[in-house]
This record gives C-alpha cells, sequence and structure tokens, in this order.
C-alpha cells in the first residue's frame, strides 16, 4: 500500500475518503486521484442502533484522519436514500436508517462534508470512472445480494432523477410473470416493502433459495444452490434457470427503458459466472430491437465498488481543486 501523500497545508482535498454502510459491516477506504488505495479499513455494524451506528462511523474517519495525516470530506454508500422532501433517510432495507437524519448526524458528528448516495448509485459510479463501464456513455449498475437496487451513471455522474429514485429496480414487479406450476410467478410472494411480486423478492440471493424451497421444500442457500448446480444437480439446475430467465426479463425491461451501453453486476450473486452467458442468451425475447449490443459485465472492482464510488462522491474536488461544500 503507498504512503499517503503529506499535504496538512493544502486547504484543498489530494484524495477522496468513501465509506460504505452494509447491514453487516462498515468499510472506509481513502483513494488518491488515480484511484489506488491509500487505506482501506473495516467494522462490524451494529445491528438494530442507530447512535453506535454513527459511533461506528466515527471512529473509522478518525482513525482515517490519523493515518492519512488530515481531514477529507466523507463520501457514504447507504442503503435507501435521503429524501428530497425532509432529509430523512427512507426506503433502507437496514431498517433502523430510516427515518432518521442520517446526513445531518454525520456532519455534526463528524464536523465535516459529508456526501450520501445510495450504494447501488456508488456502485455505478465507481464501475463507471474506472471500472467494468470505464468510457461507457451510460451505465446501469445492479446489486444482487441480500436485498436487489440498482442505480445510474451517465457521463460518470450517478443520475438520482427528482425524486431521488432513479434505479430504484427492485421495488418493479417482476416482469411478464408466469403462473404455470413450473413456474409459480404470480401473485408473487410479499416484499418488505409493503408491496407483492417485486424483483428483489426472487433475484436476491435469499429469493433464490425461496423459490428453490418453493419447487423442492428443500432449505438450502444461494451459495450451495450453485454448488449443486455446477455438480450436476437438476433440481438446482431448474432453480437456476429460473433465476437467469428472471433476470434476463427484468434487465430486457431496462434495456426498454434506458438502453444502456453496460449493465454491471455486483453483489454476492453477481460472482456465478454463468448468468454472463445464459442472461444475454435469454433477454433478447424481451427487448423491443432486431439486435441487442447491451454489455452484461461483472463490477471490475467486486466488493471494493460501492467504497470506491463513495470515495468518488468527492471527485470533482480532487480534479478541480474547487472549494469545499457540504452537499
Amino acid at each position: 500500500m503507498p504512503a499517503p501523500p503529506s499535504h496538512a497545508d493544502r486547504s484543498e482535498p489530494t484524495a477522496c475518503l468513501g465509506l460504505d454502510l452494509g447491514g453487516t459491516k462498515i468499510e472506509i477506504a481513502a483513494l488518491d486521484g488515480e484511484g489506488r488505495f491509500l487505506l482501506r479499513q473495516r467494522c462490524d455494524t451494529p445491528q438494530g442502533d442507530y447512535a453506535a451506528t454513527i459511533e461506528s462511523i466515527a471512529g473509522l474517519v478518525e482513525a482515517a484522519d490519523a493515518q492519512l495525516g488530515c481531514r477529507l470530506p466523507l463520501g457514504a454508500a447507504i442503503p435507501g436514500s435521503v429524501s428530497p422532501v425532509n432529509g430523512l433517510i427512507r426506503n433502507a432495507n437496514s431498517t433502523v436508517l430510516n427515518g432518521q437524519p442520517l446526513l445531518h448526524d454525520l456532519q455534526q458528528r463528524l464536523a465535516r462534508p459529508v456526501r450520501l448516495h445510495n450504494d447501488a448509485n456508488c456502485l455505478a459510479i465507481s464501475e463507471a470512472v474506472d471500472g467494468a463501464g470505464q468510457g461507457a456513455r451510460v451505465v446501469f449498475a445492479v446489486i444482487l445480494g441480500t436485498g436487489v437496487g440498482a442505480g445510474i451513471a451517465i457521463d460518470g455522474v450517478d443520475w438520482l432523477g427528482c425524486n431521488a429514485v432513479a434505479g430504484e429496480w427492485g421495488h418493479n414487479p417482476l416482469p411478464w410473470p408466469r403462473s404455470s406450476a413450473a413456474w409459480r410467478e404470480l401473485p408473487g410472494p410479499r416484499c418488505w416493502c409493503g408491496l407483492q411480486g417485486c424483483i428483489e423478492t426472487w433475484l436476491s440471493g435469499p429469493g433464490f433459495a425461496a423459490d428453490h424451497f418453493a419447487h423442492t421444500e428443500q432449505q438450502r442457500s444461494a451459495k450451495d444452490l450453485i454448488a449443486a448446480m455446477r455438480a450436476g444437480e437438476s433440481a438446482a439446475r431448474a432453480s437456476f434457470i429460473r433465476y437467469a430467465d428472471r433476470l434476463a426479463r427484468s434487465l430486457a425491461q431496462v434495456i426498454n427503458l434506458l438502453d444502456p451501453d453496460v449493465i454491471v453486476l455486483g453483489g454476492g450473486m453477481s460472482n456465478v459466472s454463468e448468468l454472463y452467458d445464459e442472461v444475454p442468451q435469454r433477454w433478447g425475447a424481451w427487448v423491443f430491437s432486431d439486435t441487442v449490443r447491451t454489455r452484461l459485465l461483472p463490477a471490475r472492482h467486486g466488493d471494493s465498488s460501492g467504497v470506491r464510488g463513495a470515495a468518488w462522491l468527492w471527485r470533482d474536488q480532487v480534479l478541480s481543486d474547487t472549494p469545499l461544500s457540504a452537499s
């Protein structure tokens, strides 16, 4: 790991500090202007304790300050998003954050500018700037993990939309659902958001496992199912094909609406290499075009993409040396 630059006498940042607030871990990292790690540390996320979460973040930030020899503004990737109405967190599957003034509390506790963006948006930024989508104008980045979300980056900048919900793909209904006994997609599982049949309920890791259980009454994890599928087990293979087909339909809908240059997959299910052959073979049946040139790629930076994208939220200041401001 390269030594951090000495810049205590400068008022402009020469590095970016990012934090990824996940359901089980919190990670902090600093990047130089070329995207190289200057530091990287993790701690466990306090479960169900908002105040303890703030203090855990503060501990990581203060340790980073000491190691870097300076105080940098913080970019943070979070589940959910900041409401443009009242500034409170909403739509977070880490429900302890919902209704909390996280941006305000972090800026007060850390005494520095903070930018908060959805973790899928941070994935999109990371992969658009120097990842799998580098050089592409429009990148759609998907998280397929414990939950399902997505973010949009245009020219390396995340697109939030006027309601700050652009890319909330996981809470749309599964498109072109099938009612036959072989698929059992209607009415669909109940989602934590209160609706039924959301994409997240089918394409999350737990959703994949739940679908297998519904067809076989075998309780197995997504990881175990992929291993069994690779070992030639027919029931696991059938569950994987249903998953790939649902992912293909769901991404075809994105292509019809947004037509991105690149779709990048992150999260635990993105490590299933077979998806990158199976899904593009299937999505053409639902894309309203005579050709599909969209590329489907795994995230280049893997589970580092969230924290890298969070750091890149301050990339404009590093590149331009403009004065810092909270936003």
